[in-house]
């Protein structure tokens, strides 16, 4: 009578996943394949040295292809781990270029990689709202938060990368012992996208209404500027004329009194005559001699 099996499920899945790892399998399937094509060349009347080529030009040819995948997936991890140290709130001062470069591995996860995590999307927006560049923190944010397809559940159609990304996600997910620190800041960073996202999302669009008002507001400060020295020059140039008008209309001119005094020389009969104390002076003259 065979015993029952009292191995706990979760342990023989582990059991399974050692003894027939991802790496072993695809070495399996390399080598099957290749027996089967080198058979059939055989079979038609390839020579069996351009056979042992041909195998080992496609075996280099799927380590370069396999190794850019892994480490592509590498990154992302290596990335998670730096961002979730920057946006841990704690009494760490980071400096700028810190926290640049871990933008930059963000960025060139992005750009490399067809169809990248949207916890990619979510770290790299949270990081951007962190440095105070609130212009790429909604565009990543909006992604993650406002766009159906950026879910988990909507890509249906994984590129190799992303497919090899959920495989080594899975499995530090199963045992986190052996990753611990890249377990618990995929944990962390999740966690933060379910309580945060959203905030952060409408903190930088906030951030940016504010300082496009006050941008709006510094433009056209120089033009009412210009306005009231403008109004203010009108202002002194009507008091000016009317200052002069009245100096014109009050004062006579020049011209005007130098006839007004001819006029009273000409009609004043004694004009011409001597004060007395000259007059007296040549009588006293007169006089002496």
């Amino acid at each position: 009578m065979n015993k029952p099996d009292l191995i706990h499920p979760a342990a023989r899945e582990s059991r399974i996943e050692r003894h027939g790892s991802p790496a072993f399998r695809e070495k399996g399937q390399y080598l099957l394949a290749f027996g089967v094509i080198a058979s059939m060349l055989l079979v038609v009347g390839f020579p069996t040295f351009v056979i042992f080529f041909f195998g080992v030009f496609a075996y280099f040819l799927w380590k370069i292809f396999s190794s850019g995948s892994r480490g592509d997936t590498r990154e992302i991890f290596e990335f998670y781990l730096s961002a979730n140290d920057v946006l841990r709130e704690d009494e760490r001062r980071w400096f700028g270029f810190e926290m640049k470069e871990v933008v930059g591995r963000g960025e060139k996860i992005v750009r490399s990689m067809i169809g990248a995590p949207p916890l990619v999307y979510f770290t790299l927006g949270a990081l951007y709202n962190k440095i105070g560049d609130h212009s790429a923190a909604v565009n990543n944010l909006s992604y993650v938060v406002e766009n159906e397809s950026a879910e988990e559940k909507s890509m249906v159609y994984p590129s190799p990368e992303l497919r090899n990304y959920v495989r080594i996600l899975r499995k530090i997910e199963r045992e986190p012992a052996e990753a611990p620190l890249t377990s618990s800041a995929v944990r962390s960073l999740e966690r933060a996208r379910r309580n945060r996202a959203r905030v952060l999302l409408e903190n930088s669009r906030e951030m940016l209404r504010l300082a496009e008002a006050a941008s709006h507001e510094h433009a056209q400060a120089p033009a009412v500027d210009d306005h009231k020295d403008s109004f203010g020059n009108l202002l002194r140039e009507a008091s000016e004329a009317r200052e002069s008008k009245l100096n014109t209309e009050t004062r006579p001119s020049d011209a005007a009194e130098e006839r007004r005094s001819h006029k009273r020389d000409h009609d004043n009969p004694f004009v011409d005559r001597k004060p007395i104390s000259e007059v007296l002076h040549d009588i006293y003259d007169g006089n002496v001699q």
